[in-house]
């Protein structure tokens, strides 16, 4: 019986156990199997691990904070110095208007997103998400409680204001923004972040902007959407964002980022989860971001890193007719392999097996839940249009990712590699 019959035959299933697991995890479980089985590893281009690591200036920070002892709790929101650096960095470079009350230290953005929805929940509430979208936002709005609706995106993956508008109902109360995206690589302007805002505001929508990826953007610039609200007052802002050390400092297994919420009402709300969810976020690991926000040329060497991989090994996909354009940010391209007439689930079980590359499905980026009143999952659908869908990572060492390309395109050919 699969956990959706589970759900609807038993209604004492919790909230959690009716929910699938992320398609990223089944991958990553399969190639572990075929290292095991072939005594060697695949090329990894399903998980956004990158090739270069955190800054020294970091690694020594965390160790010295060890050895010397500063390891004891801080608060719930993180250590003051820290939150003061961050709430600068925020205002000199993402253009926000904050302060270190505003600011959370969280054990990853993962957790920090998931404190904040749970933070923002309410009964029978619904949270728009984009339609094809990064699995762990729709695992934990429902974990919070929220109900998910999905607003479209164009051949491209990008939104559209028209359709944004009416994709919500009279229950939404928040939505979801992704710049640049994962799984596409999509980077929103001003002009579309404006509207959000604008729709937002007329529908009583409160919103999330995760910005994991706020230094990866190759084309255009970066706009953190909190600073077009610079202007309203504090009471009356909407946007609540998230941000990560994974990226753009390489710090992936620190497990580290920070949320900026816009007023003290939300804080307040945010500081409760956070109590009782991790008492306080790791503290040598915080001496560590203190450090890494003092070398800023690290994140834009990772992000020269990152282009010149987009930049060698993405335009043949381009070519071969498997990827509309390269992606403008981010760390992900999204595969078409519907054009060649192939399912994505059998094309990437056979590029495992047969070619020694891993890629992502996209239905995984692509579910369609339908929920219980409590908010339990008792069936899943997909979006229509992913079924040819793959999520390549192009973070990772150039020439290993140049060569797992190939063999995609050994494989769309329907040859070996």
């Amino acid at each position: 019986m699969s956990t959706f019959e589970m759900s609807a035959a038993h209604p004492a299933v919790s909230r959690a156990a009716s929910i699938p697991p992320s398609c990223l995890h089944d991958v990553f479980r399969s190639a572990q199997a075929w290292e095991l089985v072939h005594r060697r590893a695949p090329i990894r281009l399903h998980v956004g691990e990158p090739a270069f690591g955190p800054p020294i200036e970091a690694i020594e920070a965390l160790g010295a904070a060890a050895r010397e002892g500063r390891a004891a709790y801080t608060s719930a929101e993180g250590m003051i110095e820290l939150r003061e650096a961050l709430a600068a960095k925020l205002a000199s470079e993402n253009g926000h208007d904050t302060g270190p009350d505003r600011v959370f230290v969280a054990p990853g953005s993962c957790q920090g997103l998931a404190a904040l929805m749970q933070s923002m929940a309410e009964p029978g509430a619904e949270i728009l998400l984009p339609e094809i979208h990064w699995p762990i936002h729709l695992q934990q709005a429902l974990l919070a409680g929220l109900r998910p609706r999905f607003y479209p995106l164009d051949r491209d993956f990008r939104p559209d204001p028209d359709s944004l508008a009416d994709a919500g109902s009279e229950h939404t109360r928040l939505i979801l923004v992704n710049t640049p995206a994962n799984p596409a690589g999509v980077v929103l302007d001003e002009p579309f972040l404006r509207d959000v805002l604008h729709i937002a505001r007329r529908r009583g929508w409160r919103i999330i902007s995760d910005e994991a990826y706020e230094h990866f953007v190759f084309e255009g610039e970066h706009v953190s959407m909190a600073s077009l609200e610079r202007d309203v007052p504090e009471r009356e802002r909407l946007v609540h964002s998230a941000f990560s050390f994974s990226k753009s400092y390489a710090m992936t297994g620190y497990r580290l980022g920070y949320i900026a919420v816009p007023h003290a009402e939300a804080a307040s709300a945010l500081r409760v989860v956070q109590e009782a969810s991790i008492v306080a976020p790791p503290t040598p690991v915080q001496y560590a971001a203190l450090a890494a926000l003092g070398v800023p040329q690290a994140a834009a060497r990772n992000r020269e890193t990152v282009r010149a991989n987009r930049d060698r090994a993405l335009p043949g996909l381009v070519a071969a007719g498997l990827l509309g354009r390269v992606p403008p940010g981010g760390w992900y391209a999204l595969l078409d392999v519907a054009s060649v007439g192939l399912d994505a689930e059998v094309f990437a079980a056979e590029l495992l097996a047969e070619h020694g590359t891993a890629v992502a499905p996209g239905r995984g980026f692509a579910l369609r839940p339908t929920v219980d009143a409590q908010c339990r999952v008792t069936d899943i659908g997909h979006s229509p249009r992913s079924h040819g869908l793959l999520r390549i990572a192009f973070c990772g060492d150039g020439d290993l990712l140049a060569a797992g390309v190939e063999r995609v395109l050994a494989a769309a050919r329907g040859g070996r590699a």
